[in-house]
Formats: C-alpha cells, sequence, structure tokens
C-alpha cells in the first residue's frame, strides 16, 4: 500500500504557475490563496505519497451503505471523524480498498488542490485511477487537476472577481462558512498580495528537504533559520561546503532521490 501511491514527487515549477495564471486569468496570489488553504501550499507528504483526505459519507453514497455495519470507520451517511491527517488517511484509504477499491479512491480528495476522485471523469481523466496516478509523478499534475475542477464548475470567474464566498461555497461545499474557507482565502490573498508569493527555489529545496528527512519548516518558499539549518545538515551529510544557501550543486544533489 505504501509503495503504491509513491511516485517521484516533483516540487511545482515556474512553467506549472504560469500555465495555471494563464488557464484561469488571474495572478499568482489567487492560486498561491487556494493552495495554501487546501493544503498549506505542499501536494506531497514526507515519504512522497500525495496529500489526501478520505471523506467517509462519500464512501458510504458510493458503496449504497453496504459497509456501514462491518466498517463504520470508513462508512457512514454522516462525514467526520478523519482522524489524524497525513500517513493516517492511507490507512482509512486502505480499508477502504480492501471492500470496493474504486469507489475509495473516488471517496478521497488528492494532491495539492484536494479535488475529489469522484470528478474524475468530468475533468477529463478516463476514471480515477488515471487521475491517481498523474498526481503521483509532480505537483504541477496535481495543480492541472485543480484548475480542471475551477474551470469546469466556472469558479475561474469568482477568482477572477476574488469572489471568495463564491468560490468557497462552491469549491469546499455548503459547510464552507464552518470552516472559515472563504476567510482565510480572503486573508491569504492579502498577505500573498502584500508580501509576495513563495520562492519556487527555495521552495523546491524546502521540499526535498522533507523526502529526504531534514526538517526545513513549513514548505511556504522562504529561507528561515529552520530551512538554513537543514540545508546546512544535509551539506554535511553530502559533502558539500555547508553554507545554508541553495547553490546550483546542493539543489542537484537534492533532486537526485
Amino acid at each position: 500500500m505504501t509503495q503504491e501511491f509513491i511516485g517521484s514527487g516533483k516540487p511545482l515549477s515556474a512553467d506549472g504557475m504560469r500555465s495555471a495564471t494563464e488557464q484561469v486569468r488571474v495572478g499568482l496570489p489567487e492560486i498561491w490563496a487556494v493552495l495554501r488553504v487546501e493544503t498549506r501550499g505542499c501536494g506531497f507528504l514526507p515519504d512522497r505519497r500525495p496529500q489526501i483526505l478520505f471523506e467517509r459519507h462519500i464512501f458510504h453514497g458510493e458503496t449504497q451503505g453496504r459497509f456501514d455495519t462491518v466498517a463504520p470507520g470508513i462508512s457512514n451517511s454522516h462525514p467526520g471523524d478523519y482522524g489524524a491527517g497525513g500517513a493516517h488517511q492511507y490507512d482509512r484509504l486502505a480499508e477502504a480498498m480492501s471492500h470496493d477499491r474504486r469507489a475509495a479512491l473516488r471517496s478521497a480528495s488528492w494532491g495539492i488542490g484536494q479535488v475529489m476522485g469522484f470528478h474524475a471523469q468530468d475533468l477529463g481523466y478516463p476514471d480515477v485511477e488515471v487521475m491517481v496516478q498523474t498526481m503521483l509523478d509532480a505537483e504541477d499534475a496535481q495543480l492541472d487537476a485543480m484548475l480542471r475542477f475551477i474551470v469546469h464548475h466556472g469558479l475561474d470567474r469568482a477568482m477572477q472577481q476574488r469572489d471568495w464566498t463564491t468560490f468557497a461555497r462552491r469549491y469546499n461545499g455548503a459547510g464552507f462558512a464552518t470552516n472559515r474557507y472563504d476567510e482565510k482565502l480572503k486573508e491569504e490573498f492579502a498577505r500573498l498580495s502584500a508580501h509576495g508569493g513563495p520562492d519556487l527555489r527555495v521552495r523546491t529545496a524546502q521540499v526535498y528537504l522533507m523526502y529526504r528527512g531534514f526538517d526545513p519548516g513549513p514548505i511556504d518558499g522562504e529561507i528561515g533559520n529552520r530551512t538554513r539549518g537543514a540545508l546546512k545538515q544535509f551539506q554535511g551529510h553530502a559533502g558539500l561546503a555547508t553554507t545554508g544557501e541553495i547553490d546550483d550543486a546542493t539543489l542537484a544533489q537534492l533532486a537526485a532521490l
């Protein structure tokens, strides 16, 4: 199970972000605001599996409640009982897959934009298996899935107008206000507009440091003390000059997983 969902895990690229802004005709702050609210801005776990959230009420609907009695933790008509994020969500997914693989994959939200699996065919993928496989390789592919959803549901207009309430209602569902999704989007957009977005080179180094077990702190594209400390640790481990800077040699070594 662990190995099945591990891919290359390549970080967001400048080309991927440029394509995103062109596709929905907005600036980088609008794109980053959604990414940071959905997954705090990173689409992979430290083991290079995509971020997911398993939704038991979706699985219940996908399987007509057949497993409610035998597996109430992963099949229930009411949402909730998520437990911890990260790897635990794959434990829940694995349990669901043992009953119905297709329904399980359709019942999780995937990647940096947390796109639900049951949207796969509406978004142009042959099926949910193909959608999931595309997300294992790179955050650019995860971002593309998010953009497909936004365009398919006409949410690009809400983004262009920075109508975060409309966007949140249609992207996150009826419970958006309970979780303050619209307020969070507005706050993130304001912060990003005022201070600028992540430095992709720094962010790339942070992602690869995370994969290698060196703690860079949040994957935020900002080179603070924790990121510099992790860089020095990695550089020492790799026999490089321990500068705490992201030079070409360090980045190349980091990316050579």
